[in-house]
């Protein structure tokens, strides 16, 4: 199937580009996912992290060293929101009752709307004892106009242009995601942005992309690419499609406990050290003179499973600041190995991503109906990419000063 008709005058044109979460280039390569509709397809480099810094890298073409998202949180008791807790720690006990999902979930909304989070919150397992001390990076919505500060994002780039376009909401579903993005079309968009996540929560679940339940999602991905097709036709529209990922999956292969390694240290948190324990990075501060000898004593016999990061890693990672934001020294465990307990989950799920961007299963991917430019090699690469295409785009400009999105 072409995107374009056959033998028909070229036509206005819509834009689209279509962000699938953890659509990794080993899921493309077993899978031949929109072959026949996007036949350009080159793998791309995962920016170093989680979906916590490659959003932000996708959605501004920067990297973490200048946007200043990497894990959710990190620690900065001078900086952190979450101060109460030093003296509600005590009350929200026992502990079993407060780690479980559905307690954790309904007080990371109460928490996001007391606060005014307006971005993605979730407390996942950080122990409450250590929230006092922890900032929290995603306090604002990403994907609006001055949702990163002085960093220009995708939205304040669009507005600029004062071409009409629709960026997806974050909070809601695949189905009422793609739903909004053929609303949009119909009601004049010439620029879509669509954001899925749903492939994201089945590959950790079930990392094999050969799986019933990966195969599923894909297809119906594939069915939804060519209803948006339908209706951009239905309005005697051309459709240019791109779909890229921001990384892969690696499969479960152990579990490590380093938190209990560190705290076997009998070192103090908060007053030796801090540390935020993702699901494949340990994070520390290293507060007391002694404490960084210690912990790295302690990670020793761990060392087959993982390192600690170099200068020149941090920088080739795009994650390096000379002012230790995003702490003092990282442990970085090997693919497929994952921290139990970690401050992100209590028990391993069976992928994970996060780990050397240079593994091949972390890789992410691009697909297009066009050639994409060798250049794009990295994630954040895309918003150059789309900033490309926003200003050689021919279309009706939007008459109001701020831009159009369409509801």
């Amino acid at each position: 199937m072409n995107l374009r008709k056959p033998g028909s005058p070229m036509s206005r044109e819509v834009t689209v580009f279509w962000f699938i979460d953890a659509l990794g280039w080993e899921v493309v390569q077993q899978t031949d996912f929109l072959k026949d509709l996007l036949p350009f397809r080159q793998r791309v480099g995962m920016q170093f992290g989680y979906s916590s810094s490659a959003i932000p890298t996708i959605l501004s073409g920067q990297v973490p060293a200048v946007h200043g998202h990497l894990g959710l949180f990190r620690y900065a008791p001078e900086d952190s929101p979450f101060r109460m807790f030093r003296a509600l720690g005590p009350f929200l006990r026992p502990s079993c009752l407060w780690n479980r999902g559905r307690a954790r979930n309904l007080l990371s909304r109460l928490l996001g709307r007391l606060y005014g989070f307006t971005g993605y919150f979730q407390l996942y397992q950080v122990p409450f004892t250590k929230l006092a001390y922890m900032d929290y990076c995603e306090k604002r919505n990403l994907f609006v106009p001055g949702g990163m500060g002085t960093v220009e994002n995708l939205a304040d780039l669009l507005v600029r242009s004062g071409i009409r376009y629709h960026i997806s909401d974050w909070r809601l579903g695949d189905h009422r995601n793609l739903a909004a993005a053929r609303a949009a079309v119909a009601k004049g968009a010439d620029f879509l942005f669509i954001y899925t996540a749903e492939l994201d929560a089945i590959l950790h679940n079930t990392p094999s992309p050969q799986d019933p339940a990966v195969q599923e999602k894909l297809e119906w991905y594939r069915a939804e690419a060519v209803e948006l097709l339908n209706t951009c036709r239905a309005q005697g529209l051309e459709m240019r499609l791109t779909v890229f990922s921001d990384h892969g999956m690696s499969p479960l292969a152990s579990t490590v406990d380093l938190k209990a390694a560190v705290e076997s240290t009998g070192l103090v948190f908060g007053e030796d050290y801090g540390a935020c324990y993702d699901s494949t990075m340990l994070r520390v501060n290293f507060l007391k003179s002694g404490s960084e000898a210690a912990i790295k004593a302690a990670l020793k016999p761990f060392e087959e499973n993982g390192r600690w990061l170099s200068e020149a890693e941090e920088r080739a990672y795009g994650i390096y600041r000379a002012d230790r934001y995003f702490g003092d020294a990282i442990f970085l465990l090997n693919p497929g190995v994952q921290i139990i307990p970690s401050d992100m989950g209590l028990k391993p799920l069976r992928g994970m991503h996060g780990y050397a961007p240079e593994d091949k299963d972390s890789y992410a991917a691009i697909l297009s109906d066009g050639e994409v430019p060798p250049e794009v090699k990295h994630v954040s690469d895309y918003f150059t990419l789309m900033k490309r295409r926003v200003e050689t785009m021919d279309c009706p400009k939007n008459d109001d000063e701020g831009g159009w999105t369409a509801p």
